[in-house]
């Protein structure tokens, strides 16, 4: 396993001082980093790419939608605008070097309803998907479906659903993107739920409970590990916490208060943790 940084940590945009931050999380010692394709017209994916290459980095790619690009949109014209958007981010994932695009892809973060999701939406989503997914796998790109916690959406919160969608959509390009901090919120058992998504888990974002420092709160990291040991996982931890200073983050995810000293400490101290649980140890 290979554990990786999401530059949201730092910074909200991945404009030029990407750059700068990439070398600082090889500093750090990360084996790659986790770019946000938020707006892609703005990622400077050759300089990105250049700056990957000379660190001897590795790169994912994320992202979250709002609600001019939902999958389930009642207008049709939202809808086609969420499609163009995951195939644009498909070709920008290819150029920056990312083999994957990851993240709540099926609607917009906050959009609650009142109720649950419907059949229709359902629909939606296993059709959107699916029409975009020929052009992940032309991009050799996977994409990477997260649940959520309930109150970040409706749509998908656990493992299980997740799975039960990926499997709807039934293309080799669309797998499962797990995060503990999601998971601590609503499934029953995180091990039990790696081993629901089981072959189909492409993708883990690790942070704690409250969204701080692995290994400083209550998740069961000794069975999250157990249990991505037993699946065969061997793709990427990738530590996802953020600024505080952002707005946009800061009402999506709820940051309110600083949740370590510094986005430096949070990164040099979850990294340490997580290269000690993957080499077998305990938390």
């Amino acid at each position: 396993m290979k554990v990786g940084v999401n530059l949201l940590l730092w910074s909200a945009h991945m404009g030029p001082e990407a750059v700068g931050l990439i070398e600082k999380s090889a500093e750090l010692g990360f084996d790659g980093v986790e770019v946000f394709l938020d707006d892609p017209e703005t990622v400077p994916a050759a300089e990105i790419k250049a700056a990957l290459d000379d660190q001897g980095l590795e790169v994912t790619a994320c992202s979250i939608v709002g609600p001019d690009r939902d999958l389930i949109s009642e207008d049709p014209q939202v809808r086609r605008q969420a499609k163009d958007y995951i195939k644009r981010s498909c070709e920008l994932s290819r150029a920056v070097g990312s083999d994957t695009f990851c993240g709540p892809l099926y609607s917009a973060v906050g959009k609650l309803v009142g109720r649950p999701r419907t059949q229709e939406e359902w629909d939606l989503a296993v059709d959107g998907l699916s029409e975009v997914a020929p052009i992940a796998a032309d991009n050799g790109v996977t994409l990477a479906i997260e649940p959520l916690n309930r109150f970040e959406t409706y749509f998908i919160n656990t493992a299980a659903d997740c799975v039960k969608l990926v499997q709807a959509i039934g293309h080799p390009n669309v797998k499962v993107h797990l995060d503990t901090f999601h998971m601590g919120i609503e499934e029953k058992d995180l091990p039990a739920a790696i081993r629901t998504a089981g072959p189909l888990l492409h993708h883990m974002h690790c942070s704690e409970n409250d969204r701080g420092t692995p290994g400083t709160g209550h998740t069961d990291w000794d069975g999250v590990f157990q249990a991505l040991r037993d699946v065969q996982y061997d793709r990427w931890l990738v530590i996802e916490s953020f600024v505080l200073g952002n707005k946009a983050i800061a009402k999506a995810a709820a940051i309110w208060r600083d949740i370590a000293p510094s986005g430096d400490v949070l990164a040099r101290e979850g990294l340490a943790f997580l290269r000690r649980m993957a080499a077998g140890g305990s938390a």
